[in-house]
């Protein structure tokens, strides 16, 4: 998924179009759309979630899942999650389960 880096923050592509619709729509300076600096206007599109990182990553705006590759730190954190949390009903744990292709062990077969 592509993403937008924005004052620190991932934006989806539509939270970070909608951001820069906005910021383009109330800006007196009419500064163009290839400023440089994140701080001050989104940068991107990003492909794949804004890459490897050791988390699943959300939008910080809208929080949907971003779909970005985990580093092996990543892998051990998902797998973690999901065996905590497998019988929650949680649509974040269930987003990252089917994303990521993970077989959960079972905590009596350890």
């Amino acid at each position: 998924m592509d993403v937008y880096i924005y004052q620190a923050d991932l934006y989806c592509a539509n939270c970070g179009e909608k951001i820069k619709t906005a910021l383009e729509k109330n800006n007196p300076l009419h500064w163009p759309a290839t400023q440089t600096d994140s701080d001050s206007y989104p940068q991107g599109p990003y492909p794949d979630g804004g890459g490897e990182a050791d988390c699943p990553r959300h939008c910080d705006k809208c929080g949907c899942f971003l779909q970005n590759p985990l580093t092996s730190a990543g892998y051990d954190y998902v797998q973690k999650a999901l065996q905590q949390h497998l019988h929650s009903g949680s649509e974040c744990i269930g987003q990252w389960f089917e994303y990521y292709n993970f077989f959960v062990k079972s905590s009596e077969t350890e």
